[in-house]
């Protein structure tokens, strides 16, 4: 048996330690301590951050491409193990790097473009355009023109649209490729409410008026597919939707559209933390605070979207579920295996010889990246709690709602500051450079074990999906973060192409 030489074993141990202190350097209070991939603290990565923050500065957007092949593949077995007709569009929305876009195309996958920009930087990275989709909740006349001049399949979400797709095609004497938007699925006994798509009551009616009335119209466009978007990450909604939706499959191919695949869209979950019990620890003790019953959790005792109204609290979460149990190809796996018929969901699918599509963004890119910004002040208030100003605003690391609630990590600085680190166990919250008090880059209150120090990096996990450029934005006329692909055959790190000029 062989064994590992003396300075290996080192190596090994420094890692692991260097590993234990990023995350004990830098808590919640309690912890919410995040998932990591290998790539994240390997002592490769870890070596370079300090230099690359000073070459490209703070923040600094790092993405790897190798998690993000593995979730697509793991999509690809389940759909292979049921037999199903399946393929992956990426939802390119949720990062805008390019490398992503490459490691698709690498794999067969298809992109799920949101606006003209995107769909002009998809054709240009080669992918062909019967491999695009356009999902966008807004589409102009010059997207849906670029859409029909590429033969993009556009997934038509009204009836305007529906009519702009016809005439912009008969001007052009070039059919439109779509699917339709479909919404107002049944579950429960309720009827799902969604800004997007068509009501699936209507569709039919919609559709047989223009057979009658307007024949022209639906011969300018080929109607191959339907598509519906749901909020949230229920398995059980999507599952209701698919079956409501093969019986119009039927019927929209009994009226000869020659309708070849369903679109479930995106919504797939994913977990950010590994420790259930961390993620309901938080909350219970949150829910306290909120109540005046613990020391609060978060800045100013922010709800996240609890309110207290006397001594009782309402409303729901406003996050995203930082832990579930049930994700990504495992929560695939049961919608293909969910009854329908006499058989399943998948054995309806290859009972009609349909593809299933599906569009996600957040779940295939989990471990694929990282954002580092520089610790640049540390200012005590009169409660005893630190602000620790980072060369950041929170738009660069923020979705739509409320906060990023995975505990960062910590990098001491290379170099020994002339300013003294603060005291072992500060605790405080992380603020941002916009000019507001509202200017949170983590609305928890975070512990730093070894005090925080000037030059210091404060690493947010996994936040390729959303989290990095989302809602980024140039207010103040700061720079955009710059997005830096690694590259595990050599260990470095380069520009993603996105940053050309």
């Amino acid at each position: 048996m062989k064994t590992m030489e003396p300075r290996a074993r080192e190596e090994v141990s420094q890692s692991d330690q260097t590993h234990t202190s990023m995350r004990t350097d830098c808590q919640g209070m309690p912890p919410l301590t995040a998932r990591l991939e290998p790539w994240m603290t390997a002592p490769g990565t870890i070596s370079q951050l300090h230099r690359l923050v000073q070459e490209y500065d703070s923040p600094l957007n790092l993405i790897h491409t190798d998690p993000f092949l593995r979730n697509i593949d793991a999509l690809y077995q389940v759909a292979e193990s049921h037999q199903v007709d399946f393929d992956v569009y990426f939802a390119r929305k949720a990062n805008k790097c390019l490398a992503f876009i490459d490691a698709a195309h690498s794999r067969g996958c298809g992109i799920d473009t949101a606006s003209e920009n995107e769909l002009h930087q998809v054709l240009e990275q080669q992918v062909p355009s019967e491999k695009i989709i356009c999902t966008a909740a807004v589409k102009s006349e010059a997207l849906l023109q670029a859409c029909i001049v590429s033969g993009t399949t556009v997934a038509i979400d009204n009836p305007d649209e529906l009519s702009r797709t016809a005439l912009l095609s008969a001007r052009l004497d070039r059919q439109a490729e779509i699917a339709l938007r479909i919404s107002g699925f049944q579950h429960d006994g309720h009827k799902l409410p969604s800004r997007f798509g068509f009501d699936i009551e209507k569709i039919l009616p919609l559709l047989r008026d223009l057979q009658q009335s307007a024949p022209n119209t639906l011969q300018t466009l080929n109607l191959t597919g339907v598509h519906f978007h749901l909020d949230g990450y229920s398995q059980a909604q999507r599952i209701s939707a698919i079956r409501q939706l093969l019986p119009l499959v039927d019927q929209l191919r009994d009226m000869q559209f020659p309708i070849r695949f369903i679109d479930i869209g995106g919504g797939f979950p994913m977990s950010y933390l590994d420790s259930e019990t961390e993620w309901n620890e938080f909350w219970m003790i949150h829910k306290q605070a909120l109540l005046d019953r613990q020391e609060p959790l978060t800045w100013q005792n922010h709800g996240l979207g609890l309110q207290r109204v006397e001594d009782r609290l309402i409303g729901k979460p406003h996050c995203y579920p930082f832990y579930q149990s049930l994700v990504q190809a495992d929560w695939f796996n049961g919608i293909l295996s969910a009854l329908y018929e006499t058989g399943t969901i998948a054995s309806a699918l290859r009972k009609r010889t349909l593809q299933l599509r599906c569009e996600p963004g957040r779940s295939i890119l989990d471990g694929c990246g990282i954002t580092a910004a520089r610790v640049e002040s540390r200012k005590q208030q009169s409660n005893g709690d630190w602000l620790i100003g980072l060369s950041m605003n929170r738009t660069q690391c923020r979705t739509s709602s409320d906060d990023f609630l995975v505990d960062p990590l910590l990098i001491p600085a290379m170099d020994e500051s002339p300013l003294p680190r603060t005291p072992p166990g500060t605790s405080g919250f992380l603020t941002g450079a916009y000019c507001t008090e509202s200017e949170l880059l983590c609305l928890r209150k975070l512990q730093f074990a070894r005090g925080v120090g000037i030059g210091d990096l404060i690493i947010f996990p996994n936040t390729a999906g959303y989290f990095m450029h989302f809602l980024e934005s140039r207010s103040h006329q700061f720079p955009l973060a710059k997005n830096l692909v690694y590259y595990p055959q050599t260990g470095e790190y380069h520009l993603d192409a996105i940053e050309a000029p």
